[in-house]
C-alpha cells in the first residue's frame, strides 16, 4: 500500500470515505496512544483517551483548518482529552496525591532486584513526569518523548513558543529535582561496575 499523504486521507474522509479515516487512525493510533499513556500512566486509560480522540478528530472533521497540520491538530485534541480525563480522575480520586505517591514508591521497592537498569530508570521518570502539573508534563511529553518542535507544541497546545520555552525549562528543573537523588544512584551504580 503506498503510503498516502495526510491531505489526501482527510479530502477522502471528508468525502465520506471511511477506510481513509481507519487509515489516518493506523498510522497515528501508536503516537496518540504514547502521549496519552504518558499523561495518564495507565495502559486501559490510554486506550480509552486515544480511542476518545479519535472519535472527537472524526466527528470534528468539518471543523479542520487545511491550512495547519493535522498531526497538530490530533495531538492538541489528545493531550486535551488527557487533561479532560485527569480533571474528572482528580475530582472523583478518594485517595491523596501523597498516598498513591507512597503506594507507588511501596511498589518500585518491592520489585525484584534483577530488574533491567532501562526499565528501572524508565519507571523514574514516568514517576517524575507525574509530579509535574499537566501544563509542564505535556510539553515535556511533545518535546522529549514525540519530539516535536517548539513551534509544532506551540501549535498543538494553542500557546506561544516563548510559553512552551519557559514551560519546558521549568518542567527539566522539576524533574532534575526529582530524579537527582536516583540519577546519582545510578551515576554511582555505574562507577562501582566499571571498577
Amino acid at each position: 500500500m503506498v503510503d498516502r499523504s495526510d491531505d489526501e486521507l482527510l479530502r477522502e474522509c471528508r468525502a465520506g470515505d471511511r477506510r481513509a479515516f481507519e487509515q489516518l487512525v493506523e498510522k497515528y493510533q501508536k503516537t496518540v496512544f504514547n502521549i496519552a499513556l504518558r499523561m495518564v500512566r495507565d495502559s486501559e486509560d490510554a486506550e480509552d483517551i486515544a480511542q476518545a480522540a479519535f472519535i472527537r478528530v472524526y466527528r470534528k472533521l468539518d471543523t479542520f483548518n487545511p491550512e495547519l497540520k493535522f498531526f497538530s491538530w490530533l495531538y492538541r485534541i489528545v493531550v486535551n482529552e488527557s487533561l479532560n480525563f485527569l480533571r474528572q480522575r482528580r475530582r472523583h480520586e478518594t485517595l491523596d496525591e501523597r498516598s498513591t505517591a507512597e503506594a507507588d514508591q511501596a511498589a518500585v521497592e518491592g520489585m525484584p532486584g534483577d530488574e533491567e537498569p532501562g526499565e528501572e530508570t524508565e519507571q523514574k521518570i514516568q514517576s517524575g513526569l507525574m509530579e509535574l502539573s499537566v501544563e509542564y508534563r505535556a510539553v515535556v511529553v511533545l518535546r522529549h518523548f514525540q519530539e516535536m518542535s517548539y513551534a509544532e507544541i506551540a501549535e498543538a497546545l494553542s500557546l506561544s513558543p516563548g510559553t512552551v520555552m519557559s514551560r519546558l525549562f521549568r518542567a527539566r528543573e522539576r524533574l532534575a529535582r526529582a530524579l537527582g537523588p536516583y540519577l546519582g544512584r545510578a551515576a554511582e551504580r555505574r562507577k562501582a561496575g566499571a571498577s
